[in-house]
């Protein structure tokens, strides 16, 4: 991992309680569909490393090229809260195709990335993904 600062290294038992929480919040949902959310969330905050790291684990997942092309395309609701929103429109779109527990899970997921991107890039991240399943990993020992 290069950074300007290692966030496991500097607070070593809040990032293991970070990642488990994000490992939870992941495997609440179908894996493809979280893979996007990621990558999405990640497009919008610039994410160079999360964008990697995720298109790389969308692919494993069997996600198609065209899909995680098309990503951009995607509205947001969430993400970019200080832009305004238009809610009602919103959660009708999202009631329309997923429960109100898939709903939380979903809302769960945007916040862990959106963590995450902020922990990248404000400490200038950038870990392989293979380097980053290791990590996963040694949380869930």
């Amino acid at each position: 991992m290069t950074a300007k600062l290692n966030p496991y290294a500097a607070a070593p038992q809040l990032m293991k309680t970070w990642t488990g929480a994000s490992m939870a919040i992941a495997a609440s949902l179908e894996p493809s569909l979280i893979e996007l959310v990621k990558i999405r969330a990640s497009q919008i905050n610039g994410c160079a490393n999360c964008i990697n790291m995720h298109t790389v684990e969308a692919r494993a997942q069997g996600e198609t090229e065209q899909r995680i092309y098309l990503l951009s395309a995607w509205r947001e609701a969430l993400t970019r809260l200080s832009e305004g929103h238009h809610h009602r429109e919103a959660y009708a779109a999202l009631s329309a195709h997923f429960s109100q527990e898939e709903q939380v899970k979903l809302t769960l997921m945007i916040n862990i990335i959106n963590g995450w991107n902020r922990l990248a890039v404000g400490f200038g991240l950038w870990i392989e993904p293979e380097a980053a399943k290791a990590v996963q990993q040694q949380v869930a020992a």
